[in-house]
């Protein structure tokens, strides 16, 4: 039983540092153009405590939704789910900056602000994306490839 929660343990340790350090990449490729633009929501704060915010809240979130996703066996529909919240959280958290940064000084409509959080993140959110999924889930991708028994995820 104790190894069974240090193990638990370490595997959820090991997502939300990979949560946390892709959302940070993610972050700083997608929008760190507006890095030199001032918060409007806080004068002070500089875009890397925004993102170190953004990508702990993440990491925390996330994880707690993957422990509860982990309870799905077939990992094809678990990876997919995770695929969808993880990039449905970074366009969210883009879109926030974006809003943050550069359309509260300016005027842009609705519509607007959705293309540019698109346009900037639709790449770096699908590659980083991909990756830290792969990362999370590296012994079922391997087990896959070289053909041996099932193995679960490392999903929490």
């Amino acid at each position: 039983m104790k190894k069974s929660i240090l193990k638990l343990l370490r595997s959820t340790a090991f997502v939300a540092m990979i949560l946390f350090a892709f959302t940070f990449i993610q972050t700083y490729w997608s929008m760190g153009k507006l890095a030199d633009q001032t918060s409007s929501g806080c004068l002070d704060c500089s875009f890397i405590y925004d993102a170190c915010f953004i990508s702990l809240c993440n990491a925390i979130i996330l994880t707690l939704l993957f422990l509860l996703l982990a309870k799905i066996k077939k990992n094809r529909y678990k990876i997919a789910i995770e695929f969808v919240l993880l990039t449905s959280f970074w366009f969210f958290w883009n879109y926030s900056i974006f809003v943050d940064r550069e359309s509260s000084w300016s005027t842009y409509s609705f519509d607007e602000e959705i293309y540019y959080t698109v346009y900037l993140s639709l790449l770096p959110i699908l590659v980083t994306a991909t990756l830290a999924l792969m990362t999370i889930h590296h012994q079922v991708i391997r087990s896959k490839f070289r053909g041996q028994k099932k193995v679960t995820s490392t999903t929490p």
